[in-house]
């Protein structure tokens, strides 16, 4: 069966968001839809694998509200579904900053086919930015981009107020990205904050990017929030360019850690992944609290729900 896989965002004042949770679940109640999606004071921050047609009813239904009117749906299609379960929940801010911004500095929306113009022709004075995770960036990037160098992105603003000082914000020209363009839209708004005038963000992200102009500057895969973890941004193309911790050999293949006390997030290739039976590292191989390892090409990421009734404990 295809399904399709959906992403999407939209800053918008919503009065009551408790309300719109509800009335989310009531809509999806029955429907052959998983996801996960977000809704703030700010607006909403949607993922969703579905049917083809309760994808397209949903769709239809969120934009027939007229504060989502406007919402931008970027769409791939899977095989099954990429979310285990419907979660729909309430959060304070839709993206972690812990920081007030303003809306109306966000940066310039560069639409892909121009972004890609600009890649070839930056210069010097030309500043890529990638603003996400070093795990996201480890198995994909664009050529030539930079990873702020934060333990979290709540740090941003600190960021942001020390990029001044190594880059003069009135000539540097900031190239911002992320993985579906939310990320973007506050992180550019604090750049600005910050004085630097020109700063640009890929409208739609790394997925909108992927899905008009292909694989052209970009490097590797893209990681996504569900249980592909791991997707090319042109289906065409299937490029590794990351390393297996334990041997070094390329893979993209992402594992949690088997340890339940561990659980971290690691790159490891088939063969040393059953050799060191799911784990990170030698010592976790040792620990008592260990889920047992499932050989599979592409495991899925790790899930507290499930139970293994060997061990008596939750995951």
């Amino acid at each position: 069966m295809t399904y399709q896989v959906l992403a999407y965002y939209y800053f918008t004042a919503v009065e009551n968001p408790h309300l719109e949770v509800s009335r989310h679940l009531e809509f999806i109640q029955g429907k052959d839809i998983c996801c996960r999606v977000y809704i703030s004071h700010e607006g909403i921050n949607g993922q969703m694998s579905a049917s083809i047609e309760d994808s397209q009813a949903y769709q239809e239904w969120l934009k027939s509200d007229p504060r989502f009117k406007d919402v931008v749906f970027k769409i791939h299609t899977h095989t099954d579904h990429a979310f285990p379960r419907a979660a729909v929940k309430f959060r304070e801010q839709l993206v972690a900053i812990d920081e007030k911004v303003d809306m109306a500095l966000t940066g310039e929306h560069i639409p892909p086919e121009k972004w890609k113009e600009m890649l070839q022709n930056r210069d010097e004075k030309t500043l890529l930015l990638d603003v996400r995770n070093n795990y996201e960036w480890e198995i994909g990037h664009f050529e030539g981009a930079e990873l702020p160098k934060l333990e979290s992105f709540r740090q941003f603003p600190q960021y942001a107020r020390q990029l001044k000082q190594s880059c003069d914000p009135k000539q540097t020209k900031v190239m911002m990205y992320c993985t579906g363009g939310i990320r973007c839209e506050l992180y550019s708004a604090m750049l600005k904050k910050e004085g630097f005038e020109q700063v640009y963000q890929l409208d739609g992200g790394i997925i909108n990017y992927g899905l008009k102009e292909g694989h052209d500057q970009w490097r590797g895969k893209l990681f996504v929030f569900d249980d592909r973890l791991a997707v090319p941004i042109d289906e065409k193309i299937d490029e590794v360019i990351s390393c297996c911790r334990h041997c070094e050999a390329p893979s993209d293949i992402y594992y949690n850690c088997a340890n339940m006390d561990c659980n971290e997030l690691f790159l490891a290739c088939p063969e040393c992944a059953e050799k060191l039976k799911g784990c990170c590292c030698e010592q976790c191989v040792q620990t008592s609290r260990l889920r047992p390892y499932e050989k599979k090409n592409r495991p899925k990421p790790f899930r507290r729900a499930h139970f293994y009734e060997s061990k008596g404990t939750a995951e």
